[in-house]
């Protein structure tokens, strides 16, 4: 496009100019065609100077003519058909744009037969499809359409929008809104796809559509801006094409042309010159209309609306922009219209910043267009590598691919730290972005592969594996490999279930160094589990997916592979790393995955199965350490289940493994009860006890008859006061072990009442003796037997016999004593800092959430205590003081025992609420009356307050007991030596209450209060306050005046109280209920739905008045510089500084609604904007990405 290219030769900064070398033999003079001057003059829309592609110097004078052009009718004198049997109407199209179900190829071609037959009436049908598209009601009438110019069509459609329109068709919520955009988009394809040999270039029907979306688009009310916007990029699109195919036409009847003209004279066909030099004539006549066109819509409606407030409209343009450059590199691909992309990157709304991303994409995906893409990638690299951490993670995974595509497409690709930007992201929590990460992960993997492996003959998987564990080891994200197995899962699943080149890499003598084999055996284990399970690690799930038939057949598929392989080599691997606790635990996990059923499918493969059994026992005789023991008996667990054939052999393998082991221990017992064992043998018997305790998880020691042993040697180590401490916890697990198995046994049997009595005789001794372990100094044998305890009376608990009645004899409570020794617990370790003020060094972090997680661990244990009747509900009072202070380490678990508790009875937990917070009080007064200690009490009331929901019916009863309850303790008879009174100022405390009332409660309350209260002190400043909290207040009285009260509506439905702000340079008005102070006008909330930040002042102010931007103007965040050096040189992109919206008093407001009648102004002011307000033009701001402040994205 020469206009696209250069517009320094142009009359105005923008002006539509339509070449007429085609009609140049027509009578009228003039830049103009006579057919319907009004029309072209229609199409001059204003334009700021910086408004073109390329930007250059312009007239300013020329900056409003356009709206002032009047449209005249035609000189011609217009036939007039009877409307109504005119054919298609506008409903006719909407219809069929709106059901989506026409085809549209056969509507366009009524309406062209329509148009055919009389331009005048079927371009009005198509204007007031056009119209009825936007939402608008009205219509435009011939009389409009001759009379009026388009300025004057659009204001007084504006005028027949209602106040409630809000919502238009292109913004209406559901599968209607795809079905109305895609249908309205391929309307306009069709149209202009109908029209490209003939009607486009007739001079009027192009040119006056144009010049009506045009004049629509700069409309301040939303849904003409919008529908006129998308129609006009939908059509631009489709002129783009057919300058395209125009183009290529040129070029052929050119290269014809020049062919003819090369042969000698005597062989030239001077007919077929003439007829082709007429060809190329019209072809150019063509190209320059259709560049005509693409000009006015390109400087007209693009380069003001692709800053547009409305996130849609900009996403749209960006979106026509990106199919632009693409379809005709020749006339888009250029600086010009690039940097258009470029600042769009730096968008506030995330939909826009996808498009142009995809828009880039498109461009990279082109070999041709990358030399052409040179400076715009130096430029912006900078920008786009920043956005892989963007907020919205759709737009992070489009960066993404994008990334991978100039890594892949341009000869400079990335560097090494500029990569190191999105290797992390295979460890992010969203699987989407992950999975990208990964794509490009492996694409750098291969090609480093492909550079070192010339001329090596090491296996390609085996290179492979070599880079990807030296990636894994390099990233130091130890434990999380199943993250990074998950991100390449679908781009290198081949690769990943290669388990033959794996387990040759682990057992080969002289491969891998001992890192590396660690780091492989946690990979191939993370890869065998998601191949076995095909289901994403912890915290990539999106919902519950269910798997597709294809997908099960391929899981199985995989199970059988990974079973075929590993029950010959297993045995191997563990053997050769049967000194490593951390791979030796790893690979006992492999045959949670395998088809154990194969073991029966042949005599081979049971000899392998009992060499697997072998080294098992055999580990567990090597090792002490918790992790390996635990997976030890996770497999026992696993082998032992009765539904395979083979559990017998593998119970008889681990009943000679715990025989021995107790054996073992039984030769020490009698040494460590009389106190001569030395600590060797005490070593030796703590190291049996440990395994037959991890044993003991998996099967049931109860035979082995340990319990009095263990009970014995607590009692003696606690009397003689040697706590060594993995005695004593091993002997508390095999003892409680041996009471849970216990009590399993006699629920799948029916022991004798002798036999019960034993056995609730033995867990009273055994929670006696936990008892005295809470008040140990050792950390360690305390915290297990308080987890013991939780355990242990949940399974003796009442509830537990209930679906039992024959083992009722089994119900073990708690004594008075147990409760306050596990309460005092509570208090001393798990809501105290202490232990975190010891770890409070560097490089003990880990060690901060380890004893986070075991604080969590024993607070849920007590809880559950309280949900299910063990303890009382008042037990919880203990957790719930603690809900504000501690809600970031605790506050779900205490969250949830709060909603539990209302569900056992809902009094009971309203009053158990009021008397944690009266507990608090009473700490409160004993220790120091403090004003900050009362407002933590208050802020504690606030949050479990918001605990009753808002179903206020429901809770009347609750609430009611817990104010009652609340109102005795303010009043209650002092002790002796006590002041008057002192909780009085309980009441504070309980008005935070009050909001969750109903009416008729607030009177019953008010009433009980007086009841309560001694004579005069009603006057006191707490009893004032916590009277006003039960005042009902209409909703026109403003709430913020009545200090520490809360308001209800008309309904009865409470609000949350707020502190009152002033707005500066806000006007209060004197008169109280008057609606237009309470209006939008004075208020400072974002403006209404349908509104514009096109119609702007012009750039010089006064020097009296301050520019600003307004809120709705930074919205958009987008503003091109004032030329393209600024583009080209890489000058920094400028900030948006916004100020505040200065609001108008009612004597500003006056003169600025045109002195047209009050109650029309305020009812457009749902729609449009005021037209006085002042506004700046918001510059580019070269904020970080969304991400590098707020990232979404967390590494699992």
């Amino acid at each position: 496009l020469e206009e696209l290219d250069d517009f320094s030769d142009s009359g105005s900064d923008y002006e539509a100019t339509m070449k007429a070398t085609k009609r140049r033999k027509q009578a009228v003079p003039g830049p103009w065609p006579p057919k319907r001057p009004r029309r072209k003059a229609a199409l001059k829309v204003t334009s700021s100077p910086s408004s073109s592609p390329i930007p250059t110097a312009a007239d300013p004078s020329l900056q409003q003519h356009s709206r002032g052009t009047s449209r005249q009718a035609s000189p011609r004198p217009v036939t007039r058909v009877n409307e109504g049997n005119r054919g298609i109407s506008a409903e006719d199209i909407y219809d069929a744009v709106c059901s989506g179900k026409s085809a549209m190829v056969t509507v366009v071609d009524e309406w062209l037969d329509s148009y055919k037959l009389s331009r005048e009436a079927g371009l009005l049908v198509l204007i007031n499809f056009i119209v009825q598209s936007c939402g608008c009601k009205g219509v435009v009438s011939r009389e409009m359409f001759d009379s009026m110019q388009n300025a004057e069509i659009i204001s007084t459609l504006t005028k027949e929008f209602n106040e409630d329109s809000v919502n238009y068709p292109l913004c209406t919520p559901g599968p209607q809104l795809k079905r109305f955009k895609a249908g309205l988009c391929e309307f306009a394809r069709v149209l202009v796809r109908s029209c490209r040999n003939s009607l486009i270039y007739d001079e009027h029907l192009f040119p006056s559509l144009l010049a009506l979306l045009t004049g629509l688009s700069d409309s301040q009310v939303r849904a003409f801006r919008h529908t006129s916007t998308l129609l006009a990029m939908k059509l631009m699109t489709g002129l783009v094409e057919v300058a395209v195919i125009v183009s290529v036409q040129l070029q052929t009847t050119q290269r014809r042309y020049d062919m003819e003209n090369s042969k000698r004279a005597h062989d030239r066909a001077s007919d077929r010159l003439e007829e082709l030099q007429a060809s190329i004539s019209e072809l150019q006549e063509n190209r320059e209309e259709v560049s005509s066109l693409m000009n006015a819509t390109f400087r007209g409606v693009f380069v003001h609306r692709y800053r547009d407030r409305l996130p849609e409209i900009r996403a749209a343009c960006i979106e026509e922009l990106g199919m632009w450059l693409k379809t005709d590199p020749e006339d888009f691909l250029n600086d010009g219209c690039l940097k258009y992309l470029g600042w769009t990157l730096h968008d506030k709304q995330s939909p826009v910043r996808l498009q142009c991303v995809r828009a880039l994409q498109g461009l990279y995906q082109e070999n041709e267009f990358i030399g052409r893409l040179e400076l715009f990638t130096s430029r912006f690299k900078e920008r786009i590598l920043s956005m892989v951490l963007d907020k919205d993670s759709d737009v992070a995974v489009e960066v993404v691919n994008l990334l991978l595509l100039i890594q892949q497409k341009t000869e400079e690709g990335l560097r090494e730290d500029e990569c190191g930007h999105i290797y992390p992201l295979v460890y992010a929590s969203h699987r989407g972005l992950a999975s990208a990460a990964g794509v490009f992960l492996y694409n750098k993997l291969k090609s480093v592969i492909a550079s070192d492996n010339q001329g090596n003959d090491k296996s390609e998987n085996a290179a492979f594996f070599q880079i990807f564990i030296s990636f894994y080891i390099q990233s130091e994200f130890h434990e999380h490999g199943a993250y990074l197995v998950d991100s390449l899962w679908g781009v290198a699943g081949s690769e990943l279930r290669d388990w033959e080149t794996m387990t040759a890499l682990l057992l080969q003598d002289a491969g891998l160094m001992y890192e590396e084999e660690g780091a492989l055996i946690e990979l191939m284990m993370c890869a065998i589990r998601q191949a076995a399970q095909a289901t994403p690690p912890v915290g990539r799930t999106q919902g519950k997916k269910i798997l597709s038939m294809k997908d099960k057949k391929v899981q199985e598929q995989d199970r059988r592979r990974i079973t075929a392989h590993f029950i010959p080599l297993l045995p191997q691997l563990l053997a050769k790393y049967s000194a490593d606790a951390g791979k030796v635990s790893l690979l006992l996990k492999a045959p949670l995955y395998f088809d154990l059923e194969m073991y029966n499918s042949s005599p081979q493969l049971e000899k392998h199965l009992d060499l697997l059994l072998s080294q098992t026992c055999g580990i567990v005789e090597k090792h002490t350490e918790v992790t390996v023991l635990e997976a030890c008996a996770h497999l026992a667990s696993t082998l032992c289940s009765d539904r395979y054939t083979f559990s017998s052999r593998a119970h008889l393998a681990f009943s000679q493994l715990v025989d021995s082991l107790t054996e073992c221990f039984s030769t020490y017992l009698s040494d460590l009860l009389q106190g001569t064992a030395d600590d060797d043998d005490v070593y030796s018997a703590a190291t049996a006890l440990k395994r037959i305790a991890a044993l003991s998880s998996a099967k049931d020691p109860t035979g082995w008859k340990l319990f009095d042993s263990c009970l014995e040697l607590l009692k003696g180590r606690m009397e003689s006061r040697e706590l060594d401490k993995e005695l004593m916890v091993s002997a508390l697990k095999c003892a409680a072990f041996h009471l849970m198995w216990a009590k399993v046994n006699a629920v799948n049997s029916t022991p004798a009442e002798a036999e019960l009595k034993h056995l609730k005789k033995e867990v009273r001794l055994f929670c006696r003796v936990c008892q005295n372990c809470l008040s140990l100094n050792q950390a360690e044998i305390r915290d297990q037997a308080f987890e013991l305890l939780c355990d242990l009376l949940l399974l003796y608990s009442v509830s537990s016999a209930r679906s039992e009645p024959a083992l009722q004899t089994l119900v073990h409570l708690p004594s008075d004593s147990l409760r306050s020794e596990m309460a005092a617990f509570l208090l001393d370790y798990v809501f105290s800092d202490t232990e975190d003020a010891e770890l409070n060094v560097e490089g003990e972090e880990e060690m901060k959430i380890t004893l986070l997680q075991r604080k969590r661990n024993q607070l849920a244990g007590y809880c559950k205590l309280v949900i299910y009747g063990v303890l009382d509900l008042t037990a919880a009072t203990d957790v719930f003081k603690h809900y504000s202070k501690y809600f970031k380490d605790f506050g779900d678990i205490i969250k949830e025992t709060v909603s539990k508790s209302k569900l056992i009875s809902p009094v009971q937990s309203a009053k158990t609420v009021c008397l944690s917070l009266q507990q608090l009080f009473s700490e409160m007064l004993t220790e120091d009356h403090s004003r900050q200690d009362l407002g933590e009490i208050r802020d504690l009331a606030k949050r479990l307050a918001m605990s009753f929901g808002i179903d206020l019916h429901r809770v009347r009863k609750p609430l009611v007991a817990l104010h009652m309850d609340g109102i005795r303790f303010a009043f209650r008879d002092p002790q002796e030596g006590e002041e008057q009174h002192p909780n009085k100022a309980f009441l504070e405390i309980l008005s935070e209450f009050s909001f969750k009332l109903l009416q008729q409660d607030r009177a019953q309350l008010a009433a009980f209060l007086k009841s309560e209260c001694p004579s005069g002190a009603l006057s006191w400043p707490p009893v004032r306050l916590y009277q006003r909290s039960l005042e009902v207040r209409s909703s026109s009285k403003p709430r913020e005046q009545e200090e520490g009260g809360d308001a209800v509506s008309s309904h009865d439905t409470p609000v949350a109280k707020r502190k009152r702000t002033t707005a500066q340079g806000s006007v209060s008005s004197t008169v109280r209920g008057s609606w237009l102070d309470s209006s939008s006008i004075h208020s400072s909330l974002h403006t209404p739905a349908l509104t514009s930040t096109v119609q702007r002042q012009p750039t010089k102010q006064l020097a009296s008045r301050k520019p600003r931007a307004t809120e709705s103007d930074i919205s958009s965040g987008l503003t091109e510089p004032e030329s393209q050096d600024e583009f080209s040189s890489g000058s920094q992109m400028r900030k948006v500084k916004p100020t505040k919206r200065r609001q108008l008093s009612s004597s500003q407001t006056g003169p600025t609604l045109d002195q047209q009648d009050l109650n029309s102004n305020l009812t457009l002011l749902s729609l449009i904007e005021d037209d006085n307000e002042e506004r700046e033009e918001p510059e580019i701001e070269d904020y970080e990405s969304d991400s590098e402040r707020d990232s979404t994205y967390t590494l699992v």
